[in-house]
């Protein structure tokens, strides 16, 4: 995947993440880092699962549910963000 394609498929993962999670998003900004950080987490636990992404579609439900994770584990640490 090239830099350009993560950028767009973190843009898209964090946005999905922000507003199932939360009701909005982040910002450009925000979206993009929270879907690319996302996406190691849902690649590292698709991989112990043994599932692997076989197009774009896979690669941003993977990355999605990796930043439902981690929006999880910040509202876990700071609960008075939510």
């Amino acid at each position: 995947m090239t830099l350009f394609t993560s950028l767009i498929v973190g843009f898209i993962a964090g946005w999905l993440a922000g507003l199932i999670y939360k009701g909005s998003g982040f910002g450009l900004i925000g979206n993009i880092l929270l879907g690319l950080v996302g996406s190691l987490i849902g690649g590292f636990l698709a991989g112990i699962v043994g599932i692997d992404s076989a197009n774009t579609i896979g690669t941003i439900l993977i990355s999605t549910v990796g930043a439902l994770v981690l929006l999880g584990i910040g509202n876990l640490v700071n609960p008075a963000r939510q």
